[in-house]
């Protein structure tokens, strides 16, 4: 039966990531051949580094396009080992719509200005439909919904197509455009548009560590992180919970997607927690939450990070030492609290005799750790541009691989021409699987292009700016209560990153303008010459920290869905598990914006760097103990309150609160400890 849980897991991933048609024949050389020339054509493009922006982006989407209708059936009854004429006519027409752009991009910018004439106009429109039908299949139907919604008020206004549309106020918010105006804005535009800030980044930077992951996982790094966890703390208290989130963080390393995670590190995690106890859906839901929070970790955090630095103009070596601290936190809280459930639960861990032994386990994949020190080495110390390490990576892990099948073959006695098909089968599923996971994230910023750019053609910040100063009432921390339910809002339908440039572009801007109104000023960074608000930093990171909460909110949560499938649970309940667990991510965001020392700003030696983690890991865990009932011992509600008030007092760098918050902390721990004293006999 676990055969059967893991290959249903495995089946969601393909529908969410990589699509779930496998067709035989010569129809899936093609999507072989596809896939992985595509991988080549972007590390070549890597490596040349002077390709057109313009060229370069449609090309990606050009592939991608190409891909999504091939290996994204129409709806769950489309067949999936053959693809029906009608995709393949779709797929050569999204094609050939990025193939124009490929072909007339000097005269598109150079000779006619921006400014659609009637050919770009119609194939312009033919690329705008064929991407939100891209996006209907890739990312599910709230996406391109999303987009036409926005399209539509672009379209309203006086002046607009549909003007007189929308009623009162809300047809007077802009002026409106013309279908040929909007064409030549989002089609014809080189920057904000189709083409824009979010693909160019998932083209330039995104793609190379995406295709390092699938590289690294294929050979079989996955297996290794969680057997390495296992063999480290699964005999010790709620042992295959506690392996589950060191296995998912150290995934979370190499892989910015929350899905694949689950599968990848739940396949073994998840049964084991079963084994020892964990409800079907409580077991799902650890799961859920630790794949998430791989998003966060550095060095290679999920798309929307390429994207928040490219918006903020700070390098991504530089977002990756702020997301360090606040990662690490994430999961030492989901780790307490994992610990804390295990006591509430009465579970143990696995007897010694079922799990791997340390020592062998370390040397068997000692060699995965040199590819990750270099990229770390790349970005940090040598100051390589992201995409340039990514690519220097890329190139020694094809080189440890290569090693790798060579020495397994000689010590299986198989020779080296075996050692090298070995090698050759690793890297070539790994180029296509690199390739086949990104269709999502080219589709998905494409589509967030669009709404950038409409939300500047309309101007609709300041119109949603003047609406939550008026439900809030000026009240920042109302403000971002108020973000914080539209980010959960949109995450029942969208994926992460699109989640992240939906609220970057329309809700940020909003946060930062309360912020300063409340008199919040945190000074500000220069990176090259370019002074960056550090308030501008934290309502960012505040964004993008509720937008990883997407794969795990109720309910459309796809990573739920996958780790259900495994544990044999019900969905939703897991969701709703996971989500719960996920709510010390949320109090987390609220301490990045409230206290920037969370992300190694401002802070003056390492004293006052420790007195900052230790009070926000402090009030994290009184956090955990505050939704799970326990702490020291099952909590009553009114100890509970304790808990979640020291909690909140502790979100703030303020030293005066941060006493109370302790006191509080202190009383309700004294309080549960005499409260379960053992009765004397």
């Amino acid at each position: 039966m676990r055969e059967k849980e893991q290959t249903q897991a495995r089946q969601m991933v393909e529908e969410a990531e990589l699509g779930g048609r496998r067709p035989t024949g010569a129809a899936r050389w093609i999507i072989l051949g596809l896939a992985v020339g595509w991988s080549l054509f972007q590390v070549w493009a890597t490596w040349m580094g002077s390709l057109d922006a313009l060229f370069f982006r449609a090309a990606h989407l050009a592939f991608a396009f190409a891909l999504v209708f091939l290996v994204y059936p129409f709806n769950k009854k489309s067949p999936r080992e053959r693809i029906p004429l009608f995709d393949w006519i779709l797929g050569l027409t999204a094609t050939l719509s990025a193939g124009y752009v490929m072909w007339q991009y000097k005269e598109m910018i150079e000779v006619r200005g921006g400014l659609a004439n009637q050919t770009d106009l119609v194939v312009g429109s033919v690329t705008i439909l064929m991407l939100l039908l891209a996006g209907w299949r890739a990312l599910g139907p709230a996406m391109s919904i999303i987009t036409i919604l926005f399209m539509l008020f672009a379209l309203t206004g006086p002046q607009g197509l549909l003007q007189g549309q929308l009623p009162g106020l809300l047809g007077q918010l802009h002026a409106g455009v013309q279908w040929r105006s909007l064409v030549s804005q989002l089609f014809m535009n080189a920057s904000d548009s189709i083409w824009g800030t979010p693909l160019g980044v998932a083209a330039r930077t995104v793609f190379v560590f995406v295709l390092f992951g699938a590289i690294l996982e294929r050979a079989g790094a996955g297996k290794w992180f969680t057997d390495l966890a296992f063999s480290l703390l699964g005999g010790v208290r709620g042992g295959p919970a506690k392996a589950s989130i060191v296995s998912s963080a150290l995934t979370g390393v190499v892989s910015g997607s929350s899905i694949s995670n689950v599968v990848t590190t739940g396949t073994f995690t998840i049964p084991a927690m079963r084994r020892a106890g964990y409800s079907p859906e409580k077991a799902g839901a650890v799961e859920v939450a630790a794949s998430s929070n791989g998003q966060l970790m550095p060095p290679v955090m999920g798309a929307a990070a390429f994207i928040m630095a490219d918006f903020l103009g700070v390098p991504y070596s530089a977002l990756v030492l702020m997301a360090a601290v606040p990662a690490l936190l994430a999961y030492l809280t989901l780790f307490i609290l994992v610990d804390l459930e295990a006591a509430k639960l009465g579970l143990r861990g696995l007897p010694r005799s079922e799990l791997p032994r340390f020592g062998p386990t370390l040397r068997a994949g000692a060699h995965y750790i040199l590819p990750l020190a270099y990229l770390l080495y790349a970005l940090l110390v040598a100051g390589l541009s992201p995409e340039r390490a990514a690519l220097n990576t890329i190139f020694m892990m094809i080189g440890v691989v290569l090693v790798q099948e060579l020495y397994r073959a000689w010590r299986q006695g198989a020779g080296w021409v075996a050692g090298l098909g070995s090698f050759f089968r690793i890297l070539i599923d790994g180029f296509a699987n690199g390739a086949r996971n990104m269709v999502g994230i080219a589709i998905a910023t494409a589509l967030a292009g669009i709404i950038v750019a409409v939300v500047l053609i309309t101007n609709i910040g300041f119109g949603l700016t003047d609406l939550l100063q008026t439900i809030s009432g000026g009240n920042l921390l109302l403000t971002l209560f108020l973000a914080q339910i539209i980010s959960l809002v949109l995450g029942m339908g969208l994926p992460t990153t699109a989640n992240y440039v939906v609220m970057a572009s329309l809700v940020v801007p909003v946060i930062t303008k309360i912020a300063e109104q409340s008199g919040v000023d945190y000074g500000a960074l220069t990176f090259s010459g370019i002074e960056v608000p550090i308030l501008k930093i934290v309502a960012h990171m505040f964004a993008f920290y509720f937008g990883i909460m997407a794969d795990s909110t109720p309910p459309v949560a796809l990573a739920a869905y996958a780790a259900s499938a495994i544990a044999r649970g019900n969905p939703f309940q897991t969701g709703v598990q996971g989500f719960i667990y996920e709510l010390r991510t949320a109090l987390l965001a609220y301490m990045i914006f409230f206290n920037p020392g969370l992300l190694l700003i401002g802070v003056e030696g390492f004293l006052e760097g420790a007195r900052i983690v230790l009070s926000a890991l402090i009030g994290l865990a009184a956090f955990s103990g505050a939704t799970l009932g326990y702490l020291w011992g099952p909590a009553n509600p009114l100890q509970r309150l304790l808990y979640l008030g020291a909690a909140f007092l502790l979100i703030p760098d303020n030293p005066r609160l941060e006493v109370v918050g302790l006191l509080l902390m202190g009383l309700a721990l004294l309080w549960q400890r005499f409260s379960h004293r053992p009765t004397q006999a």
